[in-house]
């Protein structure tokens, strides 16, 4: 008799995810299925038991309780389909033994330019001048920007996604300031200069941010670091909502500390993106007042959504899952932890 087919059981699953995973999948026969809600305490009874992985993404909640009882339905791997893991209890994980692997580097190039393209969008007012014209307004007036050439921009953390970044706006004639905790050689010879978090807070035009989410560095951007910033200073945040404090932030655009905004990350995102809430009313007061802004661009969590990187993130997520289900072990940086 054959030997059952591994099953992954998906959460918050979209379309999308749904054509890649089951295209990739041809190579690899998993028994797949998918639900749209998010995994949490409300659902995670829904894991039939066997099942070999449960395969997550950003807003999934993975709790100490939502792990147990994964662990007593027979779940051997949390397989995470992005790079950060800061919504999964790590040490419930190890206590009941299960292996937690992730995607560390999905097309780095295409968030790095989802943040460009939002700076740029911003500093040229690029959104504001398709709705004009569409209503055959071709004035100029309040649409004067600013060039990208001669800045200084500051990178907030150095890793795959913020060297992407630093080398797009070295191409642009930018001096590019950075500071990470372990300076990358490469972006030296390439032209980048490091320095202390101050430092760059206080010399950069433009400040983006590409470090993962860790207790150390929750609002990283609080009213102390916004006090350090230029006057008229563009923050732009595709990492993760929760570095920035929302409220201090909305204080610096009422003061004009911060010229513009661009976040495609919210600290309450979980409550709103990757759903169609057009027809309701939306209760969170605070996206409210940043969509208030004729400076601040919001975009739902979009920065890596590209056709390189969901192929890679499926292919990825299944290759982990098919060395787990055969007792090796994936690439080491793959695996967060066993």
């Amino acid at each position: 008799m054959s030997a059952s087919p591994v099953k992954v059981l998906f959460f918050s699953a979209k379309p999308y995810d749904i054509a890649s995973f089951n295209q990739h999948n041809a190579n690899y026969g998993f028994e797949l299925e998918y639900l749209e809600t998010h995994l949490g305490p409300h659902i995670v009874n829904a894991v039939d038991q066997g099942t070999f992985a449960v395969c997550v993404f950003v807003n999934d909640k993975l709790t100490a309780e939502v792990i147990a009882i994964l662990a007593a339905k027979g779940v051997k791997v949390i397989a995470l389909r992005c790079a950060g893991f800061n919504n999964v209890q790590m040490e419930a994980a190890k206590e009941y033994g299960i292996t937690v692997c992730r995607v560390p580097a999905y097309s780095p190039e295409a968030v790095a330019e989802h943040a460009v393209a939002m700076l740029l969008t911003l500093v040229r007012k690029t959104h504001k001048a398709y709705n004009r014209v569409r209503e055959q307004n071709f004035s100029l007036n309040g649409l004067l920007g600013f060039n990208l050439h001669g800045k200084t921009v500051g990178v907030i953390g150095t890793g795959r996604i913020g060297k992407a970044f630093c080398k797009i706006m070295l191409g642009f004639g930018c001096r590019v300031l950075a500071f990470d905790l372990f300076k990358d050689e490469d972006m030296v010879a390439a032209g980048v200069q490091y320095s202390t978090f101050d430092d760059v807070l206080q010399q950069a035009d433009i400040i983006s941010l590409h470090c993962p989410l860790t207790p150390d560095n929750r609002y990283l951007i609080n009213q102390d670091s916004l006090s350090k910033m230029k006057q008229g200073a563009t923050l732009i945040n595709t990492s993760r909502g929760a570095l920035i404090d929302t409220h201090a932030v909305i204080g610096a655009l009422k003061t004009g500390r911060l010229a513009n905004l661009g976040i495609d990350v919210y600290e309450q995102e979980e409550r709103l993106f990757f759903k169609d809430l057009s027809g309701t009313i939306i209760e969170d007061d605070t996206i409210q007042r940043l969509l208030s802004f004729p400076n601040v661009l919001v975009t739902g969590h979009q920065a890596f959504f590209t056709e390189d990187a969901l192929s890679q993130i499926a292919e990825t997520t299944l290759t982990s899952i098919h060395e787990l289900s055969r007792g090796g072990t994936p690439d080491d940086a793959l695996v967060v932890q066993i």
